[in-house]
């Protein structure tokens, strides 16, 4: 069952008028005729069932048959802070983290990252990141699209962490001494409807001054198992971890 994403006054009076890209991959992609079925989900999280019934160049309308019950969302919001990295790996963080239950994403530039994204250049990929979050959110079955944030300085990320509840932090020194208790004792502390921030640095990590000012502003610093993972895998392995804590 295919699942599109729509804004709240897309759904009234229970009748759905999808628009934008979704028609092109409604009509040209997937072929679909009157009389098919699609799951709609608005801003608020609302999932119907909708049979197609009028299809335009630049709009499908269907009208809606019942409210669909299924939540699919992690219990604690996620927001995965990850320091840029190169090439495309950010695009399969934000894909991989979406499918994972992650809430948002809020990339930052660190001392060893790499790139550097000017304001034209992080406009058009946050763009394209934005993009690619929707689209695993709807093969994922979720009921929101997770936000991806503009690039900020770690200084940033180190003066919101009073926003979230618990705030960790992927250090790969602390697996390399053996630290095993951190982030098991992080998740004790949090319950449904918590948020936890997960800071991540990019190729190479954080520095040991960076590590610092996120500890000094209440940042957990934690290992991840005794194995050094990329970049690209850490966020990952605490989402999963998370899903099976709170949902499995």
């Amino acid at each position: 069952m295919q699942r599109y994403f729509i804004k709240n006054e897309q759904l009234t009076n229970e009748v759905v008028e999808i628009t934008g890209d979704d028609v092109a991959h409604i009509t040209k992609v997937m072929r679909m005729q009157a009389g098919d079925e699609v799951i709609c989900v608005n801003e608020d999280g609302k999932a119907v069932l909708v049979q197609l019934s009028q299809f335009d160049p630049s709009s499908v309308k269907g009208t809606v048959l019942n409210e669909v019950d299924n939540e699919t969302e992690l219990p604690i919001r996620v927001t995965v802070a990850q320091g840029l990295p190169k090439g495309d790996k950010l695009e399969t963080i934000v894909q991989k983290g979406t499918e994972l239950g992650a809430y948002s994403f809020a990339p930052f530039s660190a001392s060893r990252s790499i790139v550097k994204w000017d304001e034209k250049k992080g406009t058009k990929k946050t763009e394209r990141l934005q993009k690619i979050a929707k689209e695993a959110a709807e093969q994922a079955h979720r009921l929101f699209v997770p936000t991806v944030a503009k690039p900020v300085p770690l200084k940033a990320v180190a003066e919101a962490l009073t926003h979230y509840n618990v705030c960790i932090v992927c250090d790969e020194e602390e697996a390399k001494q053996g630290e095993k208790a951190n982030l098991k004792r992080a998740f004790a502390m949090l319950k449904p409807g918590m948020s936890l921030l997960v800071i991540v640095g990019p190729e190479g990590g954080l520095t040991r001054e960076e590590v610092a000012l996120l500890s000094a502003k209440g940042a957990v610093s934690c290992s991840i198992g005794p194995r050094i993972v990329r970049t690209e895998t850490a966020a990952m392995y605490v989402l999963a971890a998370l899903s099976y804590q709170f949902e499995l």
